[in-house]
């Protein structure tokens, strides 16, 4: 079993990730909570009781953070990355509500308000808050850490040297400011398949762990760095991606097309492939390519643990999907409706695509150099000690 975090522990992870200092309002916990269409689970009972467990230590610390701490629950937005709702929850004493059904709409509070009331937010959320906070952030003079699907495996990944993380998600930032373009190519049982993601008109974004500075928010866990891929949004300046991204569905791989940073179709296939060409055929803006990861925790002995959240950080990952919260152009706009709206990793690591090898990713530099970054799955021998 996981040992639980410690509340000497948990203040040291607030200090160590916010800075808090004296401007500082208060502290929310966000949790979003089950209805009738998407029910409850074990593990979200358990992240529930892990959010109020941490409330209830941190708010008895409160006089060393200097400010309150409160627990605020929101009925669940039935997909990852779409926008919150009007409206949220501040628990005020007695047994927190299980389901959406529980919350009083006399007791409602306009999330602008929570944000007035808390300059810092942790979102220990099932559906992932990550894309609407990164727009509120831009609004309001908040920072949040978002843990979408997080669990008490992941605990350990809290407890890391955030210091030398965040320096090598640097380095890769500034590696990838650097590039116009990325080629990757893929080994699978159909044989190989060769990506080019144009890296022009973009800057990368470091989320190394540390969120100190008002109007940002990331993921916790973290480390990594991430870039959205140019989507041909200037006239007479198309994208530049294009190639086949192989992703893998339980014993399936399915090949994308990519053309302009989209993925058009996919090859035939099996019932996956039939799938995945369904919903691009419904919903175009599902095939936009999002987001180029590169995440560095692996070499920190960590492992997946079959979540997104701390699955990505391990090493390279491509995102489908909504790209303007991380500075792309496609937002919620895009998508036919709300619950469409959708920022999906995929992540390239053997334990969570064991027959799609990365067998290289080099970086075309904007000076017409090549620098190559990773080779068989793993970042080149050096890369982080030059």
């Amino acid at each position: 079993m996981t040992q639980a975090m410690t509340t000497d522990e948990l203040v040291a992870l607030v200090r160590r990730v916010f800075s808090p200092g004296p401007a500082d309002r208060g502290l929310a916990v966000l949790v979003d909570l089950p209805d009738g269409q998407v029910p409850d689970t074990p593990e979200w009972r358990e992240r529930r009781a892990l959010a109020a467990g941490w409330v209830e230590a941190l708010a008895a610390r409160g006089g060393d953070l200097g400010f309150p701490v409160n627990l605020v629950h929101y009925p669940n937005v039935h997909t990852n990355n779409g926008d919150l709702p009007a409206r949220a929850w501040i628990h005020r004493g007695g047994a927190p509500p299980e389901r959406a059904s529980d919350l009083d709409p006399a007791a409602a509070v306009p999330f602008p308000e929570i944000y007035a009331a808390h300059s810092i937010l942790i979102a220990l959320t099932t559906f992932s808050a990550t894309a609407p906070l990164k727009v509120a952030a831009r609004q309001f003079p908040i920072r949040a850490a978002t843990m979408p699907g997080f669990t008490a495996a992941m605990l350990p990944s809290l407890r890391l040297d955030y210091q030398e993380v965040n320096r090598r998600v640097e380095l890769l930032k500034g590696l990838l400011d650097g590039a116009a373009g990325a080629d990757l190519r893929f080994r699978h049982p159909g044989g190989e398949a060769r990506l080019h993601l144009d890296l022009r008109h973009r800057t990368a974004h470091a989320s190394g762990g540390i969120l100190p500075r008002p109007g940002t928010a990331g993921n916790l866990p973290s480390g990594e760095a991430y870039i959205v891929p140019y989507e041909g949004e200037r006239d007479g300046d198309p994208s530049l991606s294009e190639g086949i991204l192989p992703v893998q569905f339980g014993p399936e791989v399915v090949c994308y097309r990519i053309q302009g940073n989209v993925a058009v179709d996919v090859a035939p296939g099996g019932a996956e492939a039939a799938r995945e060409a369904a919903l691009l055929k419904a919903e175009p803006a599902y095939g936009n390519l999002a987001e180029l990861g590169l995440g560095v925790l692996a070499a920190f002995g960590v492992k997946p643990v079959g979540t997104v959240l701390l699955d990505e950080k391990l090493g390279l990952h491509i995102a489908f999907g909504r790209s303007e919260h991380f500075g792309g152009q496609v937002g919620p706009g895009a998508f036919s409706r709300p619950e469409a709206v959708v920022h999906i990793d995929r992540v390239y690591v053997p334990e969570t695509q064991p027959q799609v090898a990365v067998a290289e990713v080099t970086l075309a530099l904007e000076d017409g150099t090549a620098f190559p970054l990773m080779r068989d799955g793993d970042y080149v021998t050096g890369l982080f000690t030059r």
